[in-house]
């Protein structure tokens, strides 16, 4: 998902790394959403419901030039019946806040019961 902070996303980085204002970091765990219709730099995608869907928890490495991905399997079971075509990154904040969206390289469509995996550093993150 290269360069796609939502405007949150975008202006939570530049606040830190510009030293204005008091920019507030994000509540963590972070977060990974499926979506079956993506989203923007405003508005949210439309999230899988149903079944045993849940956000998973995102881990990452430290970046390295500009990048990092996920150090650990995202693994959604139990899913309802849908085509995922991108994900989204949130915190875990009461009121939870969308950082990052992208679309899948290629849809995946899963039925009722199944479940959609995501491998170690398979989701890139960058700001290139």
């Amino acid at each position: 998902m290269p360069d796609n902070l939502s405007n949150t996303g975008e202006n939570l980085t530049l606040d830190w790394i510009l030293g204005v204002g008091t920019p507030t970091r994000p509540t963590t765990p972070l977060k990974v959403a499926l979506v079956t219709a993506n989203g923007d730099d405003t508005t949210a995608g439309t999230e899988v419901t149903g079944g045993s869907y849940a956000r998973q928890n995102l881990s990452v490495a430290a970046a390295v030039s500009g990048s990092t991905s996920n150090s650990a399997d995202l693994v959604w079971t139990g899913l309802p019946a849908a085509t995922v075509v991108g994900v989204e990154v949130w915190d875990s904040a009461g009121t939870p806040v969308r950082l990052w969206y992208g679309a899948l390289s290629a849809s995946r469509t899963v039925a009722a019961g199944d479940e959609l995996q995501l491998t170690a550093g398979s989701l890139t993150l960058s700001l290139a």
